[in-house]
């Protein structure tokens, strides 16, 4: 008798305790959502902390070229011919913004950089698809373009000059044959190291050719095209200063040997700053390119 009663008291407990333990899981959830947030949220802070650290660390060396600069040119270590003051820089700056000159050099060199850039970058990446897919192609082919590559900016420029004029063709087509051989060489490298498990599975799954290229391979090599890409932006901007610096009666390129030859050491300078500056802006875009590609394919 007494066990039947302890048997029926359990009896009448288990749906007590079962609505108990079902009410308690939405607080349990809760819980576990909001830890979760709360994470995500540190994790944010920290990753926030460390980009702001990465700037830090990198504007270290710039501030401190700066500041040694002012104290050269203040202490007269150097003669103001041969350095100018960093205030003469922004004044120089100021009087060619004003004439509206600053603004039209800027806009005109980057505009050439990025066609020539672009049409570069395409010539490369199939160049270098159809040299690193076939072996008859790269014994064809890559020994001629290897030859070409070393053909340094400043030769290029009169033949140029010679076949296409003082227009705006000739520094576009200089651009982008300089643009071309690193994304050319990155390409053609990586495709030929591609897993080639990796190639008969896509195979296996029906694509060929181009498919099998678009699908398959180049996914595979995203961090070597986007490392050719940078490698060739920085390229683009070296033929730019060769192209303009031969032929030419705008953009920055000009801005240098105009400044040279007038004596003007502020506005040569500031052309160099100008030149810096914009490089590593578009390696940044570039940068923020890669960081999509990886997150995509990578």
């Amino acid at each position: 008798m007494a066990i039947d009663e302890r048997n029926r008291a359990t009896a009448a407990r288990r749906p007590e305790d079962s609505g108990r333990r079902a009410a308690a899981l939405p607080r349990v959830a809760v819980s576990v959502e909001g830890r979760s947030t709360v994470d995500r949220r540190r994790s944010g802070a920290v990753s926030r902390r460390r980009r702001l650290a990465h700037i830090g660390l990198g504007a270290l060396l710039p501030i401190a070229i700066l500041a040694l600069w002012q104290a050269a040119s203040t202490f007269g270590w150097i003669p103001a011919y041969r350095l100018p003051t960093p205030e003469s820089l922004v004044v120089a700056a100021i009087d060619l913004g004003e004439r509206g000159l600053l603004g039209l050099y800027i806009a005109i060199s980057t505009q050439r950089v990025l066609i020539g850039f672009a049409i570069g970058a395409i010539i490369g990446l199939v160049l270098g698809a159809i040299v690193g897919l076939s072996r008859l192609a790269d014994g064809a082919l890559a020994p001629t373009i290897g030859a070409l590559r070393a053909v340094p900016s400043l030769a290029w420029a009169p033949l140029l000059l010679l076949y296409l004029g003082f227009g705006e063709d000739s520094k576009v087509v200089l651009i982008a044959i300089g643009a071309a051989f690193p994304v050319y060489t990155t390409v053609a490298g990586a495709l030929r190291h591609v897993d080639r498990q990796l190639v008969e599975l896509g195979r296996a799954y029906g694509y060929t050719g181009v498919s099998l290229l678009t699908t398959v391979q180049l996914p595979a090599i995203v961090p070597a095209v986007v490392s050719g890409l940078r490698l060739a932006l920085a390229q683009a901007w070296l033929f730019l200063v060769a192209a303009e610096l031969v032929g030419s009666s705008m953009g920055l390129g000009f801005l240098l040997i105009e400044s040279q030859n007038n004596g003007r050491i502020d506005r040569l300078f500031l052309a160099i700053v100008l030149l810096a500056i914009l490089g590593k802006t578009t390696d940044a875009l570039v940068g923020l390119l890669e960081k999509r590609l990886l997150k995509r394919w990578g």
